[in-house]
């Protein structure tokens, strides 16, 4: 995106020798506070005066003698400009730039005449109205706004010329009053009258009072550039658009008029609107008794499709489609269009089927078992197995779990104990309820001794028990 000069930035510089000029002349007491306002000259160690009238508006004139106010003459203005950046989109021409400034600039002088005047007086309004018109004031208020901040290529075009904008103002009104023609097509060289174009403003294709006959477009009219090509509308043609194009005939003509309609359908050229008024006919239509009849391509040698294709005709145009995956050649859609049938397909009557090659197949790999596919066959792991590193093994069922499958080995000789001392505790219940305190004792002796004898043995039935085996 482009960018306008930035605002203005103060900057310190040695204050000009009192009684010389930027030229090295010697000058008087200036008479007017804006004429001691300096700046550096681009390119040169010489100084110029900063020109209050400017596309930088009166702001900088402003202060430059509010610092000669203050005591401060070393104090100017330096404007800051930003190289403008690189933008996608194309520049418009210098003739299209200066002829927006000249809009913009008579719209500012309507906007002046209607803010400052208008309600009051009206013969003070008129004595007022007639100094300001044609005044440096009204010029620098028009200049302020005439471009927009974002829009350089103004920016640049009225830095050029607002030595010319300004001689025009004060001089030049009366004699030219269309600031148009006498900035960008007289001084500047940017644009050309309308209906001419190019560095010497020749007329356009069908001249300059109707460019292109008035049914195109002129390329780059009204400008320096350009080829003076006539890009048509539709259904014009010819080097001024002064004919009838290709599917169109001449509805009416007369020495300033044309009109071109459209003809049937595949006509190329017409005498009228109808089916049999055709002169020619359009690719892929041929002319038989003044009609366009559709050529059937794919009945001749003009059509060409690959091998492993079929031709199918279209109004003037044909397509070419693949053929069925059974079929090696084919004369159209379908296995049974086939001119040969592709491996892994035979000929049953008269369609290409797949053969079933696990009938006769037999896989190389232990564990495997064929399995029957479009045109071919593959291998694959038997039910029961699976493919593992390129073999198939056998799939393992996972064992089933018991209630305490998850316990450890503590926990389990824990849960041992506890079961040994329950069944002791109860059998010596047992023995208790008869009163017999020896038949207590003896049985739980027993216990003890039966079950010191089986431990081991105890310990193995018993996780096997826990575990669910």
């Amino acid at each position: 995106m482009a960018h306008g000069p930035l605002p203005l930035a103060v900057a310190w510089v040695p204050p000009l020798p009192a009684a010389e000029s930027a030229a090295g002349a010697r000058f008087t007491q200036p008479r007017r506070w804006e004429d001691s306002c300096w700046r550096p000259r681009a390119g040169s160690p010489a100084w110029e005066k900063m020109a209050p009238r400017s596309s930088r508006g009166i702001a900088p004139a402003m202060l430059c003698g509010l610092s000669l106010f203050l005591g401060f003459p070393g104090l100017v203005w330096v404007q800051i400009s930003v190289p403008p950046q690189s933008s996608p989109h194309t520049e418009p021409h210098p003739c299209h730039t200066c002829r927006g400034l000249v809009d913009s600039f008579n719209k500012g002088l309507e906007r002046t005449i209607r803010d400052n005047f208008g309600g009051g007086n009206t013969a003070w309004e008129e004595e007022k109205l007639s100094k300001y018109k044609d005044s440096e004031t009204r010029l620098v208020e028009v200049l302020e706004g005439v471009c927009s901040k974002s829009d350089f290529e103004c920016h640049r075009l009225l830095e050029l010329s607002e030595e010319l904008v300004e001689s025009w103002w004060f001089h030049k009104q009366q004699e030219a009053p269309d600031l148009f023609q006498w900035l960008c097509s007289d001084s500047l060289k940017l644009c050309c009258p309308s209906g001419t174009f190019g560095p010497s403003c020749l007329p356009c294709p069908g001249g300059a009072e109707r460019p292109c006959g008035g049914y195109g477009h002129c390329e780059g009219e009204g400008t320096r550039g350009g080829s003076g090509h006539c890009d048509c509308q539709a259904g014009y043609g010819g080097e001024a658009c002064g004919q009838c194009g290709l599917g169109y005939f001449e509805a009416e003509r007369n020495a300033s008029h044309l009109v071109c309609s459209a003809c049937f359908g595949p006509c190329a050229r017409c005498s009228g609107p109808e089916e049999s008024h055709c002169l020619q006919c359009k690719k892929g239509w041929a002319l038989h008794h003044l009609k366009c009849v559709d050529i059937d391509e794919c009945g001749t040698e003009r059509a060409s499709c690959g091998a492993d294709q079929f031709c199918v005709n279209t109004e003037g145009s044909y397509e070419c489609r693949d053929c069925a995956k059974a079929c090696l050649g084919c004369m159209g859609a379908g296995p049974g269009r086939c001119k040969k049938c592709s491996p892994g397909y035979q000929q049953v009557g008269s369609k290409c089927l797949d053969v079933d090659e696990c009938e006769m197949a037999v896989c190389p790999g232990e564990n495997q078992q064929c399995e029957n596919t479009e045109g071919s066959y593959r291998c694959i792991c038997a039910d029961g197995y699976k493919q593992m590193e390129g073999i198939c093994v056998k799939e393992q069922i996972p064992e089933s779990a018991g209630f305490f499958s998850e316990m450890t080995e503590d926990e389990l000789v824990v849960l041992q104990q506890m079961f040994f001392g329950v069944i002791i505790c109860a059998l010596a219940t047992l023995a208790a309820k008869g009163d017999l305190v020896f038949t207590a004792i003896f049985i739980g002796a027993v216990a003890a001794m039966t079950g010191y004898w089986l431990s081991e043995r105890s310990d193995r039935v018993l996780e096997g028990f826990i575990k669910g085996r």
